[in-house]
């Protein structure tokens, strides 16, 4: 019974079967799809602030396009767009608005059956932010405020925001009539030696656009500080500063007033604790000039240079008072001094003296060492992150005499550390360490000393330093040989972990003295500023 009916099942497909071969199927020429493809790879190029070029691949068999351009919209298609109808897979987008949002669609058009139509391809993109910001002037840029201006005529504009390196808002300002008017604003609220980024913005109908972008530092801070100019009479604002009194310079040339016809710079004397920095980075003001530090004088410099060419030929920092408190130096360079960077011939007890990223060259020392210490006592001397070349020719480093009886109880300490030395005290006989003080500990670290004849000490009262990092004594022949006794002009002791490698100096003799040999660099030794990687 089942076997029967699955037979004639069979037989009745095979005969359906028959007649559907003998009667041939019609050959598909077209398809009609219900609409037009999208188009695809839809994208902006060439953004600007008042055009772009929008692209898309060609649908088959499509003639004409609608392109519908939203202003003020990210895909919401909420605004009044501008419609276009071209033939083209491209449209070449003009007059449209700085910093501004545009939606876009585009859509594949049947222009028989508007019914077919694609569905649109979409995107957005934003015009290029306008810039109508004038170069800030250096002078225009305060310690807590910057002022800024714009092109001139330029009136659509509203208010002004500063931005810190993270994107925080720190400050708005609302231009008020008068700025538009003048061009100009004044931005307050900010942070000393603080970058920012100031955006200028235009209210259009609620929305802010973009007119102008600026990104500055801000100077040092001038709270409570006295605003120096080079025409200002420095050595006088000095002479009757009050203790704790800042003097801020700006950028240019300060000649010390002489009061001798023989030379043309003189020399500031202070007798206060005070302190001089330049406010801008940019432009590092110079103090033509010297320093002599009275009783109750202190000092601190910062990011100013200093030039000893025209004055008398003493120290660039003379102690003359026994009362006296330190020298602080960071951020500088000193040059052209004839007889050493500081002097301290009386019975001052001196706290520190301190030299910090420095370049110190051009140091002749006749009739006086490098750094000279004979009558006093310093608590504290380093040098730090600096270059000291061409200089010091014939003369020893670093002199401190042994005043020890008169300060019982001192134990000073020398450190240098992280320092490039060139050439100093380049005579045979002539030393690096001629240190006498009893007690004084010495800290030698970190530092590349190349070419110079000089020995280590040969004084049985220098404390054997406190190396460290295999220092490196290139064309040093005298400090690498431990040979000597006392009188004998020779080394009483030596770097014994000492590596002697050839630096390669990008230019010495030009005061460059990056690191060309990697094997030296990779100690991270010498001043910093050097390093072939920085």
């Amino acid at each position: 019974m089942k076997r029967s009916i699955i037979n004639k099942c069979l037989m009745g497909i095979g005969i359906l079967s028959m007649a559907s071969c003998s009667d041939p199927m019609e050959e598909i020429t077209d398809i009609i799809y219900a609409r037009e493809f999208s188009p695809t790879s839809l994208e902006v190029k060439n953004v600007k602030e008042t055009s772009a070029l929008l692209k898309w691949n060609a649908s088959a068999s499509v003639s004409e396009y609608t392109v519908e351009l939203y202003p003020d919209d990210s895909l919401s298609f909420t605004s009044s767009p501008k419609s276009i109808d071209i033939t083209e897979n491209e449209l070449p987008l003009e007059d449209l608005t700085y910093d501004t949002r545009y939606s876009v669609k585009v859509i594949a058009k049947d222009t028989k059956n508007s019914s077919r139509n694609s569905k649109p391809a979409t995107l957005f993109f934003r015009t290029a932010a306008q810039q109508i910001f004038n170069a800030i002037a250096e002078d225009n840029i305060g310690d807590r405020s910057v002022v800024v201006s714009w092109a001139e005529g330029e009136n659509e504009v509203s208010e002004l925001r500063a931005f810190d390196q993270t994107g925080a808002l720190i400050a708005t300002h609302t231009i008020t009539d008068a700025e538009k008017n003048s061009c100009t604003a004044k931005v307050d609220g900010l942070s000393p030696e603080t970058k920012y980024t100031l955006k200028l913005y235009y209210n259009s109908n609620g929305v802010l656009k973009e007119r102008g972008s600026k990104t500055f530092t801000t100077i040092v801070d001038l709270n409570g500080a006295i605003l120096v100019r080079p025409t200002d009479d420095i050595a006088d604002l000095v002479a009757n500063a009050k203790d704790g009194d800042v003097f801020a310079l700006t950028g240019g040339t300060f000649v010390v007033k002489s009061e001798s016809e023989s030379v043309t710079a003189g020399a500031i004397v202070v007798s206060k604790n005070i302190t001089i920095k330049g406010i801008y980075p940019t432009r590092v003001p110079v103090i033509n000039g010297r320093f002599q530090l009275d009783d109750g004088a202190s000092l601190t410099i910062n990011q100013v240079n200093i030039d000893g060419e025209g004055t008398t030929g003493d120290q660039c920092f003379n102690y003359k008072g026994t009362k006296v408190g330190g020298v602080s130096v960071d951020n500088a360079e000193i040059k052209n001094f004839k007889k050493g960077v500081y002097y301290v011939n009386v019975a001052a007890k001196v706290p520190y003296i301190k030299f910090n990223n420095c370049l110190i060259h051009d140091i002749v020392c006749e009739g006086g060492d490098m750094l000279d210490c004979r009558t006093g006592c310093i608590d504290e001397l380093s040098i730090t992150n600096s270059t000291i070349y061409n200089s010091c020719a014939e003369r020893d480093f670093v002199r401190f005499d042994d005043a020890s009886e008169a300060f019982a109880g001192a134990t000073p300490k020398i450190t240098i550390d992280h320092c490039t030395i060139n050439a100093a005290a380049n005579k045979s006989g002539k030393r690096l360490l001629y240190v006498r003080f009893v007690g004084t500990a010495i800290n030698w670290t970190n530092n590349i000393v190349t070419n110079t004849t000089a020995v280590w000490s040969n004084q049985s009262k220098t404390s054997v330093p406190t190396f460290g990092n295999n220092n490196f004594y290139f064309n040093c022949d005298k400090l690498n040989v431990l040979d000597g006794a006392e009188g004998g002009k020779t080394n009483l002791f030596i770097d014994e972990k000492a590596t002697v490698l050839d630096p390669q100096y990008a230019d010495a003799a030009a005061g460059n003295f990056t690191l060309k040999n990697e094997s030296v660099s990779k100690f991270k030794a010498g001043d910093p500023r050097w390093y072939s990687n920085q």
